[in-house]
């Protein structure tokens, strides 16, 4: 935890925003919202990606809905998962808020698990909600895309030297210092290698990152955004970010 910064028990219940990015996700996200409404402090972003199916729509019925804790940032231009974050992120740190989580909109992330990853950042920069620290599960993938998770976060810990178990999940808890002190707009990768260059310029900047145990469940409805062009830049980002050069990141 960075220097200075004083844990939860020392300041109150932390207020936290959940940034949700969209796209075509009009039959999951009323399901995830209701799920986080049920949290106290708890606030939610979602930032649609100009949505073709109307999630948008959904998104500010929802805000209408839950005035004051649900709010709608309906992206223009460019398409990606990583300047939904940009563009959320952005919109987030005016907010009056300790903690910004990030959270697919595909329930793949249990909600109750917030608790969890929100307590942990008081005593860490960044919490990782980690398929693979003991206790972390995954539910309804095949043995296939078991393997391929598990030897890509083999491979960017080889290349980058990030500590984390899990350098690819996308539910996290960030301190909103720590996500302030970021270089969003330097960002060189989008889609979900995004997730990795957040983890790697973090440890860079020594902050200190954590990891709990979640049960990661498959999309229930939809289509998985996964595709060949995602997975080739997966492969090609810690490269990149080597390439690009920073300091070493903390070791064990």
């Amino acid at each position: 935890m960075t220097s200075g910064q004083a844990p939860w028990h020392d300041r109150g219940q932390p207020r936290a925003l959940v940034i949700v990015p969209t796209y075509n996700e009009r039959e999951n996200l009323p399901v995830l919202v209701d799920e986080l409404m049920r949290q106290p402090g708890v606030r939610v972003l979602v930032v649609d990606d100009q949505s073709p199916d109307g999630t948008g729509d959904v998104a500010a019925g929802l805000a209408r809905a839950h005035a004051g804790r649900v709010d709608v940032l309906h992206r223009t231009g460019v398409r990606g998962l990583g300047r939904s974050y940009i563009d959320g992120i952005a919109r987030g740190l005016h907010e009056p808020v300790d903690v910004i989580c990030q959270m697919d909109a595909d329930l793949s992330h249990d909600p109750r698990h917030l608790p969890a990853l929100i307590a942990a950042a008081g005593q860490a920069d960044v919490v990782i909600g980690s398929r693979y620290v003991p206790g972390g599960t995954i539910r309804n993938w095949p043995r296939r895309r078991r393997v391929l998770s598990r030897l890509a976060n083999f491979y960017i810990r080889q290349i980058t030297q990030l500590n984390a178990r899990d350098c690819t999940s996308g539910y996290r808890c960030w301190r909103r210092e720590a996500l302030a002190a970021m270089p969003l707009d330097r960002f060189i990768s989008d889609g979900y290698s995004f997730l990795v260059e957040m983890l790697f310029v973090a440890a860079g900047q020594g902050s200190q990152i954590a990891e709990v145990p979640i049960t990661f469940v498959e999309r229930r409805q939809g289509e998985s955004k996964l595709s060949r062009a995602v997975l080739l830049e997966s492969a090609l980002t810690p490269w990149r970010l080597i390439a690009r050069g920073r300091s070493t990141p903390n070791r064990p």
